[in-house]
């Protein structure tokens, strides 16, 4: 079913736009940290991309309705620089989603009645809290020159929920089953 707030459903296209640029440049930024030596740094921003196309795929299906055109506005980190850099670049965009740009989406659709969407835009605010803190943990392991200590990186394929070396037994954002976590 497709929206009905005019309101919400911008904001659907904009997360939408949005999530889909995190995915692409998180692609560009692994391939930058494996080239400078950091292997488990380039794994979380290819997880953590995988779950930023989680978040556009969730609001993508909110959207609905007939196959239109619609011109998108959405913010986005662009940069392509050393591997410190591109994580202060992905903390910046996770935390406009978090501190910003996610709650008054989700005040806007719960105040719309808009179901769907208040669920998608919750799952997407949960996962960008975790993936903020990661991306810093990240940073300051490679500004000593070091890599991220982890053996994976787990991500729930419904909400984005994110977490190191083991998966949990269900998604504590979601309640997925530990079984449909993707590993990387």
């Amino acid at each position: 079913m497709a929206v009905k707030n005019a309101m919400t459903n911008d904001f659907l296209h904009s997360a939408y736009g949005g999530e889909s640029l995190a995915h692409m440049r998180y692609l560009t930024w692994a391939d930058v940290a494996e080239k400078e030596g950091f292997n488990n740094i380039a794994k979380l921003f290819r997880a953590i991309s995988f779950a930023e196309r989680v978040h556009a795929e969730n609001h993508f299906k909110e959207i609905s309705g007939p196959t239109t055109d619609y011109t998108v506005t959405a913010g986005g980190v662009f940069g392509y620089n050393n591997t410190v850099e591109n994580l202060q670049g992905a903390i910046n965009g996770e935390l406009h989603e978090v501190e910003q740009m996610y709650p008054v989406y989700l005040q806007a659709a719960e105040f719309q009645g808009e179901k769907g969407a208040m669920r998608s835009f919750r799952f997407a605010l949960e996962a960008e809290k975790i993936h903020a803190k990661m991306f810093k943990e990240a940073q300051d392991c490679a500004r000593e020159g070091k890599d991220l200590d982890i053996e994976a990186v787990y991500i729930c394929p419904v909400c984005g929920h994110t977490v190191y070396n083991e998966a949990p037994d269900k998604c504590p954002v979601c309640g997925a089953k530990k079984e449909l976590y993707k590993k990387f």
